[in-house]
């Protein structure tokens, strides 16, 4: 088995975003991942022009349901985690005129009666807030049923969205 490595493989960072969690990055050489975005809602947000981004994998639409989890980890709910990515990626000096976003996520992966559609809420909590704060959302793939797992390139914005029917790529530096 024979693999060709490039430079830039060479050294490529991949930092992995666990449920619940986000990380934000304006070093070219990191990949930012989050895995199995179920009817969590994976937040890309990109300044092409600082060339700084971040992930956040929101895991429930709404903090009031156990305020001392959302303050030991804020990125698990969409009203505290969406405003610690933005907070993060200002202090790497991204600008929220030139940010680009990719919402994903958001499925009703239960089979049968889902009463709580934890999905649909994070998606809607999502939305709201980016709708709410004026925010540019080019891409957006909320909803359905399968899991969906994303990469981001901090050199290039490029993001890779893998699911089970097949991998896309988009561009957020554009």
């Amino acid at each position: 088995m024979s693999s060709t490595a490039t430079f830039a493989t060479l050294f490529t960072q991949r930092v992995i975003i666990g449920v619940g969690d986000m990380a934000v990055s304006n070093l070219g050489q990191v990949v930012l991942s989050t895995y199995a975005l179920g009817s969590c809602v994976g937040v890309v947000a990109y300044d092409p022009i600082a060339k700084a981004g971040g992930i956040l994998h929101l895991m429930l639409p709404d903090s009031s349901i156990s305020p001392d989890k959302a303050a030991r980890q804020p990125a698990m709910f969409a009203d505290t985690g969406l405003p610690l990515i933005f907070r993060a990626l200002a202090g790497l000096r991204a600008e929220r005129r030139n940010l680009r976003l990719f919402l994903t996520g958001g499925a009703a992966v239960l089979q049968g009666e889902d009463s709580f559609r934890i999905g649909e809420r994070n998606a809607q909590a999502a939305t709201k807030f980016v709708q709410d704060h004026g925010l540019f959302v080019k891409f957006s793939d909320l909803g359905g049923q399968q899991n969906r797992t994303l990469h981001l390139e901090i050199a290039s914005g490029r993001v890779t969205m893998k699911t089970p029917s097949g991998t896309e790529a988009f561009s957020l530096a554009v």
